[in-house]
């Protein structure tokens, strides 16, 4: 929400943006994401307070709304304001959403029942391929999560516009089919990325031994294995990457971090040495090929020209920061809709290779060094992939520039919300 804020007043200096920290209680009774919930719809009496206090000095054109914030609609309406979305995944997956709850409401569409089928392939009017029931995404498998899914999607009808973190020329079919549904209107504005963080430099980030070695390696010998904040394995499976990257011969840099204690949701931490969990032997026997590290900053390492391919959970994040600077992709997902991006990544745009399309952080499966190094091997060796790749990373870096079809989406909603007559 702050870079979209950041993009916004950018495009149209007129416009103000303030920021009201909001403080609550977390209820240790609730799984993380349902917390954090409970703690915004909490609020909503606070906001209203504060934004009564604020419209006597400056006239409130629109409320832009995360996802998560849908509680917040109702305060907008009591304000008379009208209320836009920002949705921070894809096109496809916001399709998805809204179709998925239609099924569900009028025909009780079981999500957990379809994706245990091995035989259960879905049509979604955004994608041109069936998607297989395996790849839904993991919330739709637990019913309190469905349920909170389904409520987020019925309220996101009521806003009055969508601004989706995607590129038309990237997602077209989905956007299209978008733009044909009595949905509200999507506004493309993305790829919404802060590039100018600490992810993005090695220096700030105290990576330079890092970057030294990507520095003396060879332009696009590289596979990067990095599974994004929550990303975490334990002691079998972390073997098995390890012989399959051994067993790949390509060069590699790894991040390795350590699962986190106290949860599912507990965030990893880095190893004080990586060598207690890795095969007797692995890091000198690779040593001239691959460096395992902790955490890493990772748009700064896939900007790097030794980079060649990325194995990645396919978090919406790391899919348009590997699609800006032009890397292949291997998926890996784990939780989220991490699965529904794999299988957009690998079907549909064609700009990924299959490692799994339907892991699951929550299970006890072990990916098993001959699919990994099998996933790498056509990661590093496909040239049509690559070639591919850097086409859309031309069009969507594209997009931003002036008269781009992004620059012209950021563009429209200003003019619409400006227009509203209030």
């Amino acid at each position: 929400m702050v870079e979209l804020a950041k993009l916004l007043v950018h495009r149209h200096s007129t416009l103000r943006v303030s920021l009201l920290r909001l403080r609550g209680e977390d209820d240790p009774s609730l799984p993380a994401g349902n917390a954090a919930v409970s703690m915004i719809e909490s609020q909503r009496t606070r906001v209203r307070e504060a934004l009564l206090e604020f419209t006597p000095t400056a006239r409130l054109a629109g409320f832009v709304l995360d996802m998560f914030c849908t509680s917040m609609l109702d305060v907008a309406e009591e304000l008379g304001v009208p209320s836009y979305l920002f949705f921070p995944s894809g096109a496809a997956f916001l399709g998805f959403t809204f179709h998925i709850q239609t099924l569900h409401d009028e025909e009780g569409f079981d999500a957990a029942a379809a994706a245990e089928s091995t035989e259960a392939e879905l049509v979604f009017p955004g994608l041109v391929r069936p998607l297989p029931g395996k790849v839904l995404p993991s919330g739709l498998l637990h019913e309190e999560w469905a349920a909170a899914s389904y409520r987020m999607a019925r309220d996101f009808r009521k806003s009055k516009g969508i601004l989706v973190n995607t590129v038309k020329e990237l997602e077209s079919y989905a956007v299209d089919s978008l733009s044909r549904t009595e949905n509200p209107k999507v506004y493309p504005v993305g790829p919404i990325l802060n590039l100018k963080s600490g992810d993005t430099s090695f220096e700030s980030s105290g990576f330079e031994d890092g970057k030294e070695w990507l520095d003396q390696q060879p332009e696009s010998s590289v596979v990067f294995l990095c599974f994004g904040s929550m990303g975490a394995f334990r002691g079998e499976q972390v073997r098995e990457i390890a012989s399959a990257l051994e067993g790949s011969g390509h060069r590699f840099l790894w991040s390795l971090r350590r699962p986190g204690e106290g949860g599912p949701w507990a965030s990893p931490t880095d190893y004080e040495d990586v060598r207690e969990v890795l095969p007797e032997g692995f890091l000198d026997r690779t040593a001239e090929v691959g460096r395992v590290m902790g955490w890493v900053p990772q748009a700064a390492v896939l900007a790097h020209k030794s980079i060649g391919g990325f194995v990645s959970h396919c978090g919406w994040n790391s899919t348009l920061e590997s699609v800006w600077f032009g890397v292949p992709m291997a998926t890996w997902p784990m939780y989220a809709e991490q699965q529904f991006n794999a299988f957009l990544l690998v079907e549909e745009l064609e700009i990924a290779t299959e490692v799994r399309m339907d892991y699951r952080s929550e299970s006890e499966e072990v990916v098993s060094a001959e699919e990994l190094e099998r996933g790498i091997r056509s990661l590093m060796e496909d040239c049509s992939r690559k070639g591919r790749m850097k086409g859309f990373s031309d069009l969507v870096r594209g997009a931003l520039t002036d008269g781009g079809s992004s620059s012209s989406s950021i563009a429209e909603f200003i003019g619409d919300v400006s227009n509203n007559d209030l």
